[in-house]
């Protein structure tokens, strides 16, 4: 029973104490070497071409020259002498008329019955009648004749073409109906040339100008001459 108690320590302990610290360097120092081998390797490493490498040499070092040295007052310019323009065989204007040029004639009296294809201006500077009246603003452009208002005695133009307004589908929709007022203007042909709007139908306000911009009228005539006039249009909205 006693013999079992006892504990009897086993030969080489020592030995086997020592072989777990001596393993652990020797794996440290094949790990080691395993890492370092193949970066000491340069044999393996790719070549590069400097066949493609241009060198450009350096350019010499070439002093500046020194700055020249002046005399006098910095600010003040010299003055330099003017150079004779015929020493330098420019063509210039000559002072002097020259010796021998004799003066041209115009030709005072003109020629007896004047020039062939010209216009006849009658006798005495006279204007002839063809150049009186209607042919004259032909040549000169039409006078700006001023814009005569239909009213009072003025009646308005009658209309010749009439052409009638699209309803816009929105005001359609929102069952918008009504008379818009505008005033147009009418040039020397009977064409509208201005509308501006007196009474408005927001919805329905660009339906009717379009359509009376469309509009033709007989021209008005007053004193035997086309004037252009202004006056009052109604365009009326009803839905159907």
């Amino acid at each position: 029973m006693f013999q079992d108690a006892l504990f009897v320590p086993e030969r080489h302990f020592g030995a086997k104490a020592m072989a777990l610290p001596v393993a652990a360097l020797a794996h440290a120092v094949a790990l080691a070497l395993m890492v370092t081998i193949p970066l000491l390797r340069v044999g393996d490493l790719p070549q590069v071409d400097l066949t493609d490498v241009l060198i450009v040499p350096a350019p010499p070092a070439t002093p500046l020259p020194p700055p020249k040295a002046r005399t006098g007052n910095p600010g003040s310019r010299i003055a330099r002498k003017p150079v004779a323009a015929a020493a330098q065989g420019w063509r210039v204007a000559p002072v002097d008329i020259p010796v021998g040029i004799v003066e041209e004639s115009l030709g005072a009296g003109g020629d007896e019955g004047g020039i062939p294809g010209g216009v006849d201006y009658g006798q005495a500077g006279i204007l002839p009648g063809s150049l009186i009246g209607t042919s004259f603003y032909g040549l000169v452009g039409e006078p700006v004749e001023p814009v005569i208002r239909a009213v009072g005695e003025v009646k308005p133009p009658k209309l010749v073409r009439r052409v009638e307004p699209d309803y816009p589908e929105i005001a359609r929709q929102a069952r918008v109906e009504g008379i818009v007022i505008l005033e147009a203007t009418a040039d020397v042909y009977g064409r509208v040339t201005g509308v501006r709007v007196l009474r408005s139908i927001p919805l329905l306000d660009e339906a009717a100008i379009g359509a009376v911009r469309q509009w033709v009228y007989e021209p008005l005539v007053i004193n035997g001459r086309p004037r252009p006039v202004t006056f009052t249009v109604t365009v009326r909205f009803v839905l159907k």
